[in-house]
């Protein structure tokens, strides 16, 4: 056999093998929501309420690597709150903002403490995928604690 044609036969035997793959690959991707460049509104967080100091309104979330999000952060029971996460030292930063007052930053806060009841308005992009947990943490026994999912 010729050197043209063994090469030949091996760059067809090379493409028959990578399609199986492509597909697979573009099936997975179906399974995956978009990345855009907008960023996208979480569910707010609700730490507490009126008729419970130490109600949660939603304790899992579910990111994408590499979206923007905006997430609301609540302080409704009248307690005082100190919000602590390591997902803030694992995501790219944008602002955060307490009543149309915004913080820019070039770091990771170390926690968001509430004092009063009010929202923090945190906006990030996710960098790292992995599963980071919240808490408050003197009262994370009592279910004030959570997971956050970043595929």
């Amino acid at each position: 056999m010729s050197k043209l044609k063994l090469v030949a036969c091996a760059a067809i035997i090379s493409l028959l093998s990578i399609q199986p793959y492509a597909a697979a690959q573009e099936e997975d991707d179906k399974d995956q929501p978009k990345v855009t460049r907008a960023s996208k509104n979480l569910p707010e967080l609700v730490l507490g309420s009126k008729e419970d100091i130490y109600a949660v309104n939603q304790k899992d979330f579910e990111l994408v690597a590499g979206q923007g999000y905006r997430w609301k952060i609540t302080s409704a029971g009248g307690l005082e709150y100190k919000f602590a996460t390591d997902l803030f030292r694992n995501v790219w930063m944008n602002q955060i903002i307490i009543d149309d007052l915004e913080v820019h930053m070039n770091g990771a806060p170390a926690w968001l403490e509430f004092d009063a009841e009010g929202t923090i308005n945190v906006q990030f992009t996710t960098v790292r995928p992995g599963e980071y947990t919240w808490s408050v943490p003197d009262l994370a026994d009592k279910g004030m604690k959570g997971k956050i999912i970043i595929k």
